[in-house]
């Protein structure tokens, strides 16, 4: 039998892949962060050793109309923005940085949310678990840019996720992305747009220059604007 890590992932896995993230944890948790992780994150972690539900909308006990996919939410801020804002929406959050795993658990136990399942690892994990056509919408938001050269192949947006993302997203379905960094915005708008499968929703620099309303905020975001960088913010359809 495979090993697994706590976090859920497969230590082979982890062996054939480069991390697309970097530290796991930072500073010690507080008793009540730590008993979130050990009674509610149990509850609510995707089991993908076994097939996902058909239709996916079964991973949760409400009634949903469709399932919304968040890759490295961070601190949770826009998941639960999101989550808040569209209560007939399933959200799957996917976030290796066991601080966010817990500040999102601790939001999710004080809002009494009951439409947030959790992957506490590799978003790259979940992809290949969706089913095909199963996803309204995804988001990538601010994930960890690599900046050296050296460091770009760890990118978490590459050939191989937009391939997935395209096969679990739904025909209509949104893909967004935001990052402070120039070069991986440009890496990411060539990946999606040379995929064939997404049209990019500009029509003026307006579009990928300013955050659309219902795009809420992030912590990342605000860390950017404060040191001067400017996001930028791409908005894809599967065609």
């Amino acid at each position: 039998m495979e090993k697994r890590s706590p976090a859920g992932s497969t230590e082979t896995g982890e062996r054939q892949r480069l991390r697309s993230y970097g530290r796991r944890k930072a500073r010690p948790l507080s008793g009540r962060k730590e008993q979130l992780l050990g009674e509610l994150l149990p509850r609510l972690r995707l089991d993908l050793g076994k097939p996902a539900p058909a239709p996916l909308t079964q991973l949760f006990e409400v009634p949903v109309q469709e399932v919304w996919l968040e890759i490295g939410f961070g601190s949770g801020e826009h998941l639960l923005a999101q989550a808040e804002h569209h209560p007939e929406i399933g959200f799957i959050g996917a976030e290796p940085f066991i601080n966010g795993v817990a500040s999102l658990l601790g939001a999710i136990e004080t809002r009494r949310l009951t439409t947030i399942r959790v992957h506490d690892c590799d978003a790259r994990e979940v992809l290949p678990w969706l089913p095909t056509s199963s996803i309204g919408a995804a988001f990538i938001l601010f994930p960890d840019p690599w900046p050296k050269k050296r460091q770009q192949k760890r990118r978490l947006v590459s050939q191989e996720t937009i391939a997935e993302l395209a096969r679990s997203l739904r025909p209509g379905g949104l893909l967004r992305f935001a990052s402070d960094d120039a070069d991986y915005a440009g890496e990411a708008l060539f990946l999606v747009s040379r995929s064939g499968v997404f049209e990019w929703q500009a029509e003026t620099a307006h579009d990928w220059r300013i955050r659309a309303p219902d795009w809420p905020e992030t912590r990342y975001e605000r860390k950017a604007l404060a040191v001067g960088r400017k996001p930028v913010y791409l908005t894809f359809t599967k065609v």
